[in-house]
């Protein structure tokens, strides 16, 4: 099955509009979650409501579900009922990425034990004054690298005894994903 997000990189107006007033959007995320001149956590949050509100602009309000259980980890929203997850990113590397927010060693066993791919990504690569990018991770990329590298290689676990914050996507996984002929890319300035 082909999901409808791959529509936002085939509208030529679209990818214009976003190429242009992303980079704005996201510096203005920046400055209203700064303290003292530090960038703080919950700059992802604002991140993934402008991505969502691109969602639902491209889709229309009543195709994208936001109201979804704090319970359902890594599904930020879903697109004509299919399950999505935002992912952002600050620098040149593909590294950093949650797949789960935990500070918990356990929780973090558990998740990389019974992990599975089972939703399209949107990341988003932000790179001041450089090139960055808006990608579409399908499921099916995803789960044929995690199949065909296997759990070790595809998750990263926290290191014990710091403070991480929870369980990563590996870098080579995640430039595999990239890099895959499924994956598609809007390239940002």
């Amino acid at each position: 099955m082909s999901s409808h997000l791959i529509e936002i990189f085939e509208d030529k107006k679209l990818l214009e509009k976003i190429k242009r007033r992303l980079p704005h959007l996201f510096q203005l995320a920046e400055l209203e979650s700064s303290r003292a001149g530090k960038t703080g956590m919950e700059v992802g949050s604002v991140r993934e409501r402008i991505i969502v509100a691109l969602l639902i602009y491209k889709f229309g309000e009543n195709n994208v579900e936001t109201e979804l259980p704090i319970t359902e980890p890594e599904v930020d929203a879903k697109v004509f009922g299919e399950p999505v997850s935002i992912k952002t990113i600050t620098g040149k590397g593909f590294s950093g990425v949650k797949l789960i927010w935990t500070v918990d060693s356990q929780k973090a066993k558990e998740f990389r034990e019974n992990y599975y791919p089972h939703c399209d990504i949107l990341l988003v690569q932000i790179n001041w004054n450089d090139i960055g990018g808006f990608y579409y991770l399908p499921l099916e990329a995803q789960k044929r690298l995690f199949d065909r590298i296997g759990r070790q290689n595809y998750i990263k676990l926290p290191k014990p005894g710091t403070n991480p914050r929870g369980v990563e996507i590996t870098k080579e996984a995640l430039t595999g994903l990239v890099e895959d002929s499924d994956s598609k890319k809007i390239v940002i300035n």
